[in-house]
């Protein structure tokens, strides 16, 4: 099964299983393809599952709240929600002369989306306590109003220190801190992979993300992503 495959089976496979209530939190790795567009492939990516996953959110939840902790704005998922406010999308990346080039804070939806799409843009080297002071107010200011009933966590590698195209001094545990905020909120959660270019940063945020999930993996042949929180 080709990547791609597997991007959209694990996007099926973890949104129906957050709707049905059969899980709490779902994982999928092989997602997170951002860049993607409605009519073009983008930036590694030629099939965007973070939007067919809200498409599918949004069957069951009013609102749902998307976190882009990549290094690159997220700007496939952004235009896809950019004119309606049953999505929020909040994105923290590098900005500049750098890839894909969108993602100002002066861009924030228009129409009913106006003001739901939230863009973080940063400079290079943000370490773990610059980004926490910025992640963890805006993010909780975010909940507290726009109250989702679900949330999707893009989680790149590429904003680690290391990474081969990245420009962050994020440790691992700083990248796990990030998640561990999102899923304190005790919602329906879906949490995706991303950019990576170094692949043993990639290995170990991912090792260290699903420790950092207060839940059991139940683990069954026809539920590889399907993750229930301990009563």
């Amino acid at each position: 099964m080709s990547d791609g495959h597997l991007a959209q089976a694990g996007r099926g496979r973890g949104a129906v299983k957050l709707n049905k209530g059969h899980a709490d939190i779902a994982i999928n790795w092989a997602g997170g393809l951002h860049h993607a567009k409605k009519s073009e492939a983008s930036g590694f990516c030629y099939a965007n599952d973070i939007v067919l996953a809200i498409l599918e959110l949004l069957k069951q939840h009013k609102r749902v709240l998307y976190i882009d902790i990549d290094i690159h704005h997220g700007d496939g998922v952004e235009e896809a929600f950019y004119t309606t406010d049953r999505v929020l999308t909040v994105s923290f990346h590098k900005f500049g002369d750098y890839f894909p080039g969108t993602g100002d804070v002066k861009d924030v939806g228009v129409n009913a989306g106006k003001y739901y799409s939230v863009n973080f843009p940063l400079k290079d080297g943000m370490d773990d306590a610059s980004y926490e002071s910025i992640f963890k107010p805006v993010v909780g200011k975010i909940m507290q109003v726009y109250q989702p009933g679900a949330i999707v966590l893009q989680c790149g590698a590429d904003s680690l220190c290391g990474d081969r195209l990245g420009c962050f001094n994020l440790s691992i545990k700083g990248h796990a801190e990030c998640v561990k905020f999102v899923l304190a909120q005790k919602l329906p959660t879906l949490i995706l992979g991303g950019g990576g270019y170094t692949i043993r940063n990639v290995r170990r945020a991912s090792a260290r993300t699903c420790a950092a999930a207060p839940a059991r993996l139940s683990a069954t042949r026809d539920n590889p992503c399907g993750w229930r929180r301990q009563a």
